[in-house]
């Protein structure tokens, strides 16, 4: 039974911890926009990456297939 006395306030304390813990990531925004994430992997993407602009710094090496030596 004296186990309760210390039970009960450390579940209380881990309660209060929690409720804190979600009112802050609320005022923090982290549960603004719950729709768009789960949608963006359902976007069709089929156009493939744009090419880089000629003259960009691009190492000559990674055209070659030459490495370092």
């Amino acid at each position: 039974m004296a186990i309760l006395l210390m039970l009960i306030p450390i579940s209380l304390i881990l309660m209060a911890l929690a409720v804190a813990a979600f009112v802050w990531a609320v005022k923090r925004g982290q549960f603004d926009d719950m729709d768009t994430p789960a949608l963006d992997i359902l976007e069709d993407n089929d156009r493939p990456a744009p090419e880089p602009p000629a003259g960009t710094g691009t190492d000559s090496n990674t055209t070659t297939g030459k490495h370092g030596g």
